[in-house]
């Protein structure tokens, strides 16, 4: 029987570098799947349905609302953007560990239906780090970097719902300890607990047939 996968939520301040992360861990292991989030907002230059999003009508987006098909999902700028259930349960069915690469309001709601996942928060080594990271894209005003960094202030709320906090000073280090994270949530009480069950209900089985 193939093994159930983890669902892991990796949430962080804007700037952490979440994204490169999840990239890499991807990269190094085949066990990964990344869910692709919902949204009808228009794709940009680039980006490919099924990829990046998948790209949805609001019409099509509320009819999955209403048949429940999202794990969770949120209203931002008039667009809509959510987690599709289908494609998670899949790939945690057929043993992928499953990441999940959103804000910590989603998350906990995601914890909420699924009391055995895995919550992390990403952080930098400092304020000072986080700032830099953003100015060093150069791609943003000031003005943008210090509003980026003014909703960094919110995006921490909720943080101690979280199982853990990973520092991301080093990517290689991150990327190892993130993937070792992930790999001991397989071995959690909870998560054998069916294979507990069976050996015990075999052993008085055995016991019986002395």
């Amino acid at each position: 029987m193939t093994e159930k996968g983890v669902l892991t939520v990796l949430s962080g301040f804007s700037g952490t570098g979440k994204g490169t992360v999840v990239k890499e861990l991807l990269r190094r292991y085949e066990q990964y799947a990344l869910s692709v989030s919902a949204t009808t907002r228009a794709p940009r230059e680039g980006e490919v349905h099924g990829r990046e999003y998948y790209f949805l009508t609001t019409e099509e987006f509320e009819k999955m609302i209403g048949d429940g098909a999202f794990y969770e999902y949120a209203r931002y700028v008039d667009h809509y953007y959510g987690t599709p259930r289908v494609f998670v349960e899949e790939q945690l069915q057929k043993g992928k560990d499953v990441i999940l690469e959103i804000e910590i309001q989603g998350a906990l709601e995601i914890k909420r239906q699924n009391p055995g996942c895995l919550l992390i928060f990403l952080i930098p080594p400092s304020a000072e780090e986080l700032k830099a990271r953003l100015a060093g894209r150069g791609t943003e005003s000031e003005e943008v970097i210090m509003a980026r960094l003014r909703r960094a202030v919110d995006e921490a709320e909720g943080v101690e719902a979280y199982d853990y906090i990973l520092e991301n000073n080093d990517l290689e280090e991150c990327v190892n300890r993130l993937h070792g994270l992930i790999g001991s949530a397989h071995n959690r009480a909870e998560a054998k607990l069916d294979q507990v069950k069976s050996i015990r209900e075999e052993l008085k089985a055995m016991v019986k047939g002395e």
